[in-house]
């Protein structure tokens, strides 16, 4: 995980820059950290940051949030480049994610984030095709990039004392010459850092002493905290996390007023589209994270302006000698008419065909998209029983299997349920695994126990089951071929259901809700919006206008258990129960 600072006071978001005028701007000297405070061009610097991951933002509103963040008189934005090598056919990288290696998992002995041969190639091939772009837009060289962070949090990983020096002169090799950062928690300070990199805090409370820690570590050093924690992520089946206004700006005033340098993660959350909502595995146990990451931040999901925006503002205004620039209107919002579903595809009759194995395959090792295995979505096993007993999944389901008997649901494999019971019957039957993949760890020491589907026998009444018939279900778009039908009077599940969406006149941002629906995935003229579960605590969907045309829109749902006859959209999201993230701290251990 790359992360770039781009510094906004010599860099405008409204205006594109060439390479001839990129020269002609190039600056003496870059920011520097030799003493208690941070310069940039040898003058005294603070760093009032804020996170935005672009890929979490549809293209067309990039600019919007950019500006946003300046009137709130944010100087420096950090974002990530996103370590995406799962379609090597499409490319050496693809910005869709924040971190997912998942291709890599096809070697069984793959050491992720260490100088292990497989890894260190896939590194190197990002790094060459990456920092060839990045290098003309650093701040020597006239652009806008003030720092670049070796790997984040590495602390909290730290299985290879030889890999962060391996990525720091990975990078200065091929001309990275902008000040080095690493960034890591309390904890993490102990062993993520590599010598002649400063050092960053990550933190939301200040009762720890985690900045006079830093200090203590990194003596006659400026000091930032990296990732000043504005808000949370969510889980899903817990509450959404919060954090009172007032009591965030209570802490960043504290950090402000000794000369701290601050960054805000995040000050825009965005979404995760599709299924690139992660997960986290704190203590042993897996959640799978919501496909919302508005994370409580000053600037919304949907771009709003919050009670955090005003107050940062306010207290941002203090360190600019110039009045801040004025505030951005809106994105304008509509509330359309119900989408009535008029369509239905059963699962079982859009399956094409892909493997046949003795043994279960993981989905990062089925031949599929060029042999390179499917990266994320459903895989569908299928074998034969002659009778009844008791269903063990061994924790080899990766990570929540609907669970069918001749294509009859019986019962939920997942993280928390190992086994039950299945039902006795005569003669041959087939039994059906339909396994999702919730999303990855993307953070700890579970990295490298990711791969998906099934990833080791599953036995019923202590025997393995064999001779499996795999079917995969990475639902990219256009992946349905089959002919849809009207939808009978009792559809079957799993399934698929279609209804058009008519947009008159400009399509405006919405956000979909999915009252009397069960779990399962929403498609917009083929874009994958992400995730829809009634256990919660997100009940709608963000969908951005520019993802609309005007006139009709195809909104498809896959549906694994319980379908109404529409869809209905409202102007605000719906994040669920919540909970203050401030009071009860334990939210966010790491």
């Amino acid at each position: 995980m790359l992360r770039l600072y781009l510094c906004s006071v010599y860099y405008s978001f409204n205006t594109k820059i060439t390479a001839p005028e990129v020269r002609r701007m190039s600056q003496k000297e870059g920011l520097r950290a030799n003493s208690f405070q941070f310069t940039l061009e040898g003058e005294p610097f603070r760093i009032l940051g804020g996170s935005i991951h672009y890929f979490r933002v549809p293209r067309a509103y990039w600019e919007d949030r950019l500006l946003k963040m300046r009137a709130c008189g944010v100087n420096t934005l950090t974002t990530y480049v996103p370590w995406n090598l799962h379609e090597p056919e499409r490319g050496v990288f693809n910005f869709q994610d924040q971190l997912d290696l998942n291709w890599l998992l096809r070697d069984k002995n793959m050491k992720l984030r260490t100088t292990y041969p497989g890894f260190t190639e896939a590194v190197n091939s990002f790094f060459d095709k990456l920092i060839p772009i990045i290098k003309p837009l650093q701040f020597k060289e006239g652009g806008p990039i003030i720092a670049v962070q070796v790997e984040n949090e590495y602390g909290s990983y730290a299985k290879d004392e030889h890999y962060m020096p391996y990525i720091k002169e990975a990078l200065l090799s091929r001309g990275t010459n902008e000040l080095l950062l690493t960034s890591d928690n309390r904890e993490g300070l102990k062993c993520g850092g590599v010598d002649g990199v400063l050092k960053t805090v990550n933190l939301q409370r200040l009762a720890y002493g985690t900045i006079q820690y830093l200090a203590y570590m990194q003596p006659q050093k400026p000091l930032l905290v990296m990732e000043y924690w504005s808000g949370w992520f969510d889980v899903w089946s817990e509450s959404h996390h919060v954090f009172p206004a007032e009591d965030m700006l209570a802490v960043v005033s504290q950090i402000l007023e000794p000369g701290v340098s601050i960054n805000l993660y995040m000050f825009h959350g965005g979404t995760s589209f599709g299924f690139m909502n992660g997960a986290v595995a704190n203590l042993g146990t897996y959640k799978p994270q919501v496909g919302s990451y508005d994370y409580d931040a000053p600037l919304s999901e949907a771009g709003d302006y919050t009670t955090k925006y005003q107050l940062l503002r306010n207290l941002f205004s203090q360190f600019h000698s110039e009045k801040l620039p004025e505030v951005p209107s809106l994105q304008a919002r509509r509330v359309y008419e119900p989408v009535i579903i008029q369509q239905h595809l059963s699962l079982w009759e859009s399956l094409q065909f892909t493997e046949k194995s003795e043994e279960p395959v993981n989905m990062e090792n089925l031949p599929v998209n060029s042999n390179n295995g499917q990266s994320y979505g459903y895989t569908l096993y299928e074998t034969t029983i002659s009778r009844g007993g008791l269903l063990n999944s061994k924790k080899n389901v990766k990570d929540r299997a609907l669970v069918f008997v001749d294509r009859h649901f019986v019962g939920v494999l997942d993280y928390k349920s190992v086994e039950f019971a299945l039902p006795d019957g005569k003669g041959e039957r087939t039994l059906s695994l339909l396994v999702e993949n919730c999303g990855r760890v993307n953070y700890g020491k579970a990295l490298d126990d990711q791969r998906k589907g099934l990833v080791g026998d599953i036995v019923l009444n202590h025997v393995p089951l064999k001779d499996f018939t795999i079917y995969c279900l990475d639902m990219k778009p256009n992946f349905l071929k089959s002919q849809w039908n009207s939808v009978p009077q009792k559809p079957s599940f799993p399934g698929f259901f279609q209804g058009m969406l008519y947009v008159d006149g400009h399509p405006r941002d919405t956000f979909i809700r999915l009252p009397g629906w069960s779990k399962g995935v929403v498609f917009i003229n083929g874009q994958n919006l992400g995730r829809h579960w009634s256990i919660g605590p997100q009940k709608t969907l963000y969908l951005p206008g520019p993802w609309l045309k005007s006139g009709n829109n195809q909104i498809i749902v896959f549906e694994e258990q319980k379908a109404d006859d529409k869809l209905v959209f409202v102007e605000n999201p719906d994040h669920g129960k919540t909970i203050d993230v401030y009071k009860y701290p334990f939210c966010v251990l790491l």
